[in-house]
């Protein structure tokens, strides 16, 4: 008999546990589904304020997502590629002329190729994750969003910093001109 999802507290105490470093996600991120939050020090986008890291306080929570391998999302997919990362486009969006990103069209919108490396550069000086293991991360998301405010979420989230993320990925997405 299989065991019980963890109770929404849990998921939650999970991701406001200590979150580790961009560098250390290869080793220490399970394959397992579930969930992951991201977090900034409050310099780091500052007009976006997200809730305070309880235990850590120079961090700030960003972004709520799920995975269907936590390890491989973090890595391969918001560390690495702008395609299919909806936090990097975010981020991007959000940082387009302070960082003087540059994008192009493939099947979709993505960065350059150099500038890919300079916003994981980016995440990996600015931002540290945390995570927990959900068999059905889809089943708790909106109640995890909904509970915690992370910023850079726009389904599931509301209020007026909502225009903001999305008036940023149209910026990230209209600075590839038009499409194919």
């Amino acid at each position: 008999m299989a065991s019980a999802p963890p109770a929404l507290d849990t998921v939650v105490d999970a991701l406001l546990a200590d979150p580790i470093s961009t560098d250390e996600i290869r080793t220490q991120a399970p394959s397992a589904p579930g969930l992951y939050a991201w977090w900034a020090p409050p310099a780091i986008l500052p007009k976006l304020v997200g809730p305070a890291h309880p235990a850590v306080p120079d961090v700030r929570l960003l972004y709520v997502g799920l995975a269907t391998k936590l390890r491989s999302r973090l890595v391969s997919n918001h560390l690495r590629r702008s395609g299919s990362s909806t936090l990097r486009r975010t981020l991007a969006g959000l940082l387009l002329d302070d960082q003087g990103y540059r994008t192009r069209w493939t099947d979709r919108v993505v960065l350059v190729d150099e500038d890919e490396v300079r916003l994981t550069e980016w995440m990996g000086t600015n931002l540290c994750v945390s995570w927990c293991e959900h068999p059905t991360p889809r089943d708790v998301e909106g109640d995890i969003i909904r509970a915690l405010h992370p910023p850079l979420n726009v389904d599931h989230a509301s209020g007026p910093v909502v225009d903001v993320i999305k008036a940023a990925r149209r910026r990230y997405y209209d600075s590839a001109g038009p499409g194919r």
